[in-house]
């Protein structure tokens, strides 16, 4: 099974290019202790069921019977579960009245640990009749729950909600003694700096009622662990990091369809690799980034499968959210058992639902963070079984740098998760829910809600609250905890709406840029049209239609710096961080296909503006001199900044907790307020929420990874996986990649005290040569001046090309080779146009120009068999048809040429198997499948 996995993925043709890694990481063997002085049940319980407890588990049940506050930080499978399960049902098998509250952040974990927590009640014979308490939790039976459950389990939304309904569980808060905060590190960013205010809450009631109970996190793992936990909850942690469970032996592969060139998609591969560990027997977990790859990879599997081996059809399936709790069960217990041997899934089963133990998990795409990549990746081969993990890469930036450089992967901290306490959209809304709970007097503004007195003023005024003996009181009719979403930040919010029901609620930031009128909108994997957008009810009505295009909004950003907090001297390069206000005016959008503009649409919307943090650095004019020496061309300071600015921006995930899209940034060859070449980064959430703070202290890495990413990518002149960004309010233009290298060099030695040395034949007069474009300095303002070189030319013919309008595409093509004769792209258009217009001889020279330049190129070899065909060349279109095929024998319009010439050629027998291995690699081809049905029916 593994052994000859791990043969075919070395030495299969059609695997091994792709195979960038393999890290074989070892097993470890257990290390036991004991619990002294259990109960009695307890005792009897563990060697009934012949449960032995690993070190680590019993160094957190001493640390918490010793009333600590713990952290645990072991990996996946590693049974912290046990390790605060087990002190805590010691208390309450002691003390009848203690309770506990078990957080999490799904209800999923929240069903799988009750049937846990029931099973040790009865094993052990005890009485605290476990609940959970949620949305879901009938209201018959709420009552008594909140009089006879001493262990409940909830989420933040739902705690949020009934804090301020302190008094009907007055008991239970009384006696409280533990607080489980379980998977902590999906507390970050908004969500992590809402929760953290919302443990502060809680804490609070639990002092009035004269209880202070023991935390306890169990977390992946973190760089940054005790700033982590002291900031989620407010108080001080002990740690348990070291883990003394067993491990099997596990395989990690890093596959890249990128390595050489990609004949086919990330999707595609993993299909491949699923059919691959399912057809070796190996039970196997293959998380997708979405719920729609995650069906429709279960779908192509299933499909293929039912020609070679359909006793497996019924043995993959898909899983996902939206599923039926019934359904979810049933593909839970199908796991266990072993009747699935393949399920595809999205990062619904990261958590830590109980689905036993894998042979295999495939990793569709870097999942964004290392926690989860490690979650994901200890799905497989728990215990000391052996396992193989594959993780299979996108095009993107980050996936590629972890490709090229698996050391940051396998020998590197994880990242740091931030929680931001200095927000006062944040602070405000929590303060407000706290008076509503219960009066709040200046001790506790000062000991939950780090204090500032400028804001206590600014509560204390408001008309929702009054001043008394007890402190500040709500006053208000309504409960602020129904408007104050812990998601968002944001007051400001649009509600989506499908068939007249909500479908989902989105500040102005992401409304204007993701949900504009004729915007594209992804939910939970689904594709939706704006229909309708209506600033002044804050409404966005939304049809649903499947589209295989994607919107860009295009927007003018401009950053002014409103107050310097700090700096940080890192050698000779300083890096700022303070307080600035954001611009943003979105004035187009784009219609994309595979990087493609299908169309271009204006937009009429009022200016965003926001004040956030943010982080900004100056690059000297000498670097400027070097560099605009090296690169005269007009654009190529503007580019080297501006691919700099996006670099940086794609690497953020890798040392902080974060997607790239909470982050914002600019480009500048001279800012008015530095007077310099500027780059800001800066948070994209009104007030910040500490994302930038935190890069500054990791400034140094975050240049290195940058830097060695861009350096990695085999591109010329930038791509998807180096300096463009998918978000680029200024279309990816200009960019320039050796430029980008230079700077981050120049960063590089900058932060290392080195001098950054001038190039030759300096231009001495930068001033001069950057006054032109500093009226046009902000990328995103499109200032830029297109000027005609090959480039420009072929990407305007592209443009013109996509939309229709063949002959001035043609025009910019022909002006193109005029000026570079070698441009391969411009003489494929040529080609391909001119075969458009059938002017087949002339597209053939066009296509055979090329081929001189790149005789592998598919594309030209493709329209070369058209033109071939078309000019009745048969034999020849035949003999360019084939040698595509060897290249790219999954291109369903290569097989259809080929059976094209087959079927001229009179050899039916082959037009016929050609025409069915198109329609094997694509059922919708139409011209392949009515060629093919005229074949049969003759017949």
């Amino acid at each position: 099974m593994l052994e000859n996995v791990l043969k075919t993925l070395e030495d299969n043709r059609a695997f091994k290019r792709k195979v960038e890694h393999i890290e074989t990481l070892n097993e470890r063997e257990a290390q036991y202790g004991e619990v002294e002085d259990l109960p009695g049940s307890i005792q009897n319980y563990f060697q009934d069921s012949h449960i032995k407890l690993y070190q680590h588990q019993v160094e957190a049940t001493q640390l918490i019977r010793e009333g600590e506050n713990v952290l645990i930080t072991t990996p996946t499978a590693s049974g912290k579960t046990l390790a605060f399960n087990l002190p805590i049902i010691e208390t309450l098998s002691c003390d009848e009245k203690a309770t506990a509250l078990y957080i999490y952040p799904a209800k999923a974990l929240a069903n799988d640990q009750l049937n846990v927590l029931k099973h040790l009640e009865s094993s052990c014979s005890l009485d605290f009749k476990p609940n959970i308490y949620d949305g879901d939790t009938p209201k018959n039976i709420r009552p008594w729950i909140k009089e006879n459950s001493r262990l409940i389990l909830t989420n933040p939304y739902m705690l949020h909600l009934i804090l301020g309904w302190h008094h009907q569980w007055s008991n239970f808060y009384r006696n409280l003694k533990y607080v489980v905060i379980d998977e902590a590190h999906h507390y970050r960013g908004v969500f992590g700096s809402n929760v953290a205010f919302l443990i502060r809450r809680l804490r609070r009631i639990c002092n009035h009622y004269g209880s202070y109970p023991q935390f306890i996190l169990s977390s992946a793992t973190l760089a940054n662990p005790d700033e982590f936990s002291r900031n989620l909850v407010g108080l001080d942690f002990k740690q348990i990091n070291k883990d003394t469970s067993p491990s099997g032996k596990k395989h990690f592969v890093l596959y890249n369809p990128f390595a050489k060139w990609g004949d086919l998609s990330t999707h595609q591969e993993t299909k491949n690799l699923f059919q691959l560990m399912v057809l070796n027997d190996m039970q196997t977990l293959c998380f997708t980034i979405s719920r729609k790859m995650a069906e429709i990879i279960a779908m192509w599997t299933k499909k293929e499968l039912n020609e070679t081996k359909p006793e497996l059809v019924n043995r993959i399936t898909a899983y996902r959210s939206g599923y039926l709790a019934e359904e979810r069960r049933k593909i839970e217990k199908g796991l266990k058992t072993g009747t699935l041997v393949g399920v595809t899934c999205t990062n619904a089963l990261e958590l830590g639902v109980d689905i036993g133990s894998l042979d295999c998990v495939i990793i569709s795409g870097y999942p964004g963070t290392m926690i989860s990549t490690w979650q994901q990746a200890g799905r497989a081969g728990r215990a000391e079984n052996e396992s193989l993990v594959v993780m299979v890469a996108f095009e993107n930036a980050l996936d590629q740098y972890l490709m090229k450089h698996p050391e940051f992967l396998f020998h590197k901290s994880h990242e740091n998760a931030v929680i931001d306490l200095e927000n006062k959209k944040i602070i405000n809304g929590h303060l407000f829910c706290a008076i509503k709970e219960l009066p709040l007097t200046v001790d506790d503004f000062e000991k939950y809600f780090q204090a500032d007195y400028d804001q206590w003023e600014v509560i204390r005024k408001h008309m929702m609250v009054t001043e008394g003996l007890l402190g500040l009181t709500y006053v208000g009719r309504k409960d602020p905890a129904m408007n104050i979403s812990l998601d968002q930040i944001s007051s400001d919010n649009f509600k989506v709406f499908h068939n007249k029901s909500v479908m989902e609620s989105m500040d102005r930031q992401h409304a204007y840029s993701e949900a504009h009128e004729g915007a594209v909108l992804i939910n939970q994997g689904e594709t939706y049209i704006v229909d309708s957008f209506n600033l002044e009810k804050r409404t966005i009505n939304v049809k649903k239609m499947d589209v295989d295009y994607h919107t860009q909004a295009l927007r003018n950003v401009d950053v002014s710096i409103e107050k310097e907090i700090s700096s940080r001297d890192i050698g000779n390069f300083r890096v700022s961080f303070g307080e600035v206000k954001v611009t943003q005016e979105f004035y187009k959008y784009k219609e994309m296909i595979y990087g493609k503009a299908l169309a271009t649409h204006e937009l009429d919307l009022p200016p965003l503006k926001y004040h956030t943090r943010g982080l900004w650095f100056t690059i000297s004019g000498i670097v400027a001199d070097s560099l605009e020496n090296i690169f005269p061309k007009k654009d190529s300071y503007a580019g080297s900044l501006h691919g700099a600015e996006h670099a940086i921006i794609s690497m953020f995930p890798l040392l902080v907790l974060c997607d790239r899209f909470d982050i914002g940034g600019l480009s500048t060859n001279y800012h008015p307020q530095t007077g310099k070449a500027t780059i800001f980064i800066y948070d994209a959430y009104e007030g910040g929420i500490g994302l930038a703070e935190k890069a500054v202290e990791v400034m140094e890495k975050l240049v290195e990874v940058t830097r060695d990413m861009v350096k990695s990518c085999q591109c010329r002149k930038g791509c998807p996986t180096c300096i463009y960004s998918p978000k680029c309010g200024n279309d990816n233009k200009p960019l320039h990649k050796k430029g980008t290298i230079f700077i981050l060099e120049a960063m590089l030695k900058m932060m290392k005290g080195e001098s950054v040395d001038l190039a030759r034949d300096l231009v001495v007069n930068h001033l001069e040569t950057t006054h032109q474009s500093i009226k046009s300095a902000m990328v995103g303002s499109e200032g830029y001046q297109e000027f005609e070189n090959p480039q420009n030319l072929t990407k305007k013919g592209e443009s013109f090309y996509i939309n229709g309008n063949y002959e001035e595409a043609l025009k910019c093509f022909q002006k193109s080779l005029e000026l570079n004769v070698n441009n391969i792209t411009a003489l494929k258009y040529q080609g391909m146009i001119l075969q458009i217009q059938e002017k087949h001889q002339k597209a053939l020279k066009s296509l055979e120009e090329a081929l001189k330049i790149r005789a592998d190129d598919p594309e030209t070899l493709y329209y070369l068999a058209v033109s071939l065909y078309h000019t009745g060349n048969y034999q020849e279109s035949k003999k360019t048809a084939e040698k595509l095929i060897k290249i790219r024998c999954d291109w369903d319009d290569a097989w259809c040429i080929l059976a094209m010439a087959l079927e001229v050629m009179i050899d039916e027998d082959g037009a016929i198997e050609a025409y069915t291995k198109a329609l094997e690699n694509n059922p919708l081809n139409q011209e392949a499948s009515e060629r093919l049905k005229n074949l049969l029916d003759a017949d």
